[in-house]
């Protein structure tokens, strides 16, 4: 049984403008002990997303398909199931720790609450665990740090110290959420190995899985096994971290890594960029959410979201005008497998994209 299993997942938000998709039949999978990376730019549904795991969406969101951990179905618990499964089974490392942290309380205060809430300690165990905690995520002076205000701490402590209460009653599954925003390159560097390392550390909670939200590619290539591409609320494209960062399908993900900043570039270089802008929620398109930017777009791909084609072992991509290399690999992918493949329109020149081809 896995870990996590997300299949067909639709949110759906009240705006000022009435009833908005955040999120279209996003589905994935993840094993215990696995990692899987969400990227795509702001606003592309992958905060809606892990907001959605953890059962914390807007009031009034309206929630359809499934999520279940462990087996258990989560969409259809009550606010007071999901409270005990949150910080017991499920652990969230948010964006800003200076906000995730409740400046009135002293940081051992804030540690000692879920153990104390789920695991029923005592005050004195609850503040012993606490201390082992922080001293698990490199706190330095961890036992100094138990009786300072979040506002004493620097932002790498504080996210630290977030690291720690997420992971404090053992969690089966961590969601951190741009778990680096705001900090500098070094303290980035050392959080993420902090979190790669308590993820795979049999010692805190025996295979527990990882989705990791970043815009940062080079952070996916070496935290995640899997990435998933979100635009427009749905996901793209999506696959093991190597084949997808080698193979890049979709004409999105192609412009995502033309538009990153590499080493070497002469001064004075522009880097690529994708025309247009990321639709407002209340804004997206019946089909393809990136047909507006797109230089492949052809009139079908706006009648509706395009399916999911299947490029190799566990690739997928959302696009009806793949290149040609690519359709031809779905195609026989199909055929080994005896199935249906979703009809696939012949390619379109997409010279914008050329630099970022395929291998």
């Amino acid at each position: 049984m896995p870990l996590l299993e997300v299949r067909d997942l639709r949110v759906t938000l009240q705006t000022a403008r009435g009833p908005a998709d955040a999120l279209r039949e996003v589905s994935f999978t993840l094993e215990r002990g696995g990692t899987l990376g969400l990227i795509g730019e702001s606003g592309c549904g992958k905060s809606i997303t892990a907001l959605a795991l953890m059962g914390l969406l807007p009031e009034g969101a309206q929630v359809s398909g499934s999520i279940r951990l462990e087996g258990a179905e989560l969409t259809t618990l009550s606010e007071a199931e999901l409270c005990h499964l949150r910080g017991r089974r499920m652990g969230m490392v948010f964006q800003e720790p200076m906000t995730a942290l409740n400046p009135l309380h002293r940081i051992g205060h804030q540690l000692a609450e879920p153990l104390r809430l789920h695991q029923g300690l005592s005050a004195a165990a609850a503040r012993a665990e606490a201390l082992r905690l922080l001293e698990r995520v490199q706190l330095p002076q961890a036992k100094a740090r138990l009786d300072a205000w979040p506002h004493q701490l620097s932002g790498g402590q504080r996210q630290r110290v977030v690291i720690a209460i997420a992971l404090a009653c053992g969690p089966a599954l961590l969601v951190a959420d741009e778990p680096t925003t705001a900090l500098d390159v070094t303290i980035q560097r050392e959080v993420l190995d902090l979190i790669t390392e308590l993820v795979h550390d049999e010692r805190e909670g025996g295979g527990m899985g990882l989705v990791l939200i970043s815009h940062n590619l080079g952070v996916m290539a070496d935290t995640v096994e899997r990435v998933h591409v979100m635009y427009g609320g749905t996901v793209v494209e999506s696959g093991p971290t190597a084949e997808l960062f080698e193979k890049r399908a979709h004409p999105y993900t192609q412009g995502l890594f033309a538009a990153r900043p590499r080493l070497g570039l002469p001064r004075g270089t522009r880097l690529a960029t994708i025309a247009g802008r990321v639709p407002e929620l209340a804004d997206l398109p019946v089909g393809c959410p990136f047909a507006e930017r797109c230089p492949r777009v052809q009139d079908d791909c706006r009648a509706a979201l395009p399916p999911e084609v299947s490029i190799a072992p566990g690739h997928a991509v959302r696009c009806l005008h793949l290149d040609e290399g690519f359709r031809d690999a779905a195609r026989a992918l199909a055929a080994n497998a005896a199935g249906p493949l979703p009809a696939l329109n012949p390619p379109v020149s997409s010279p914008g994209l050329s630099a970022v081809g395929t291998k």
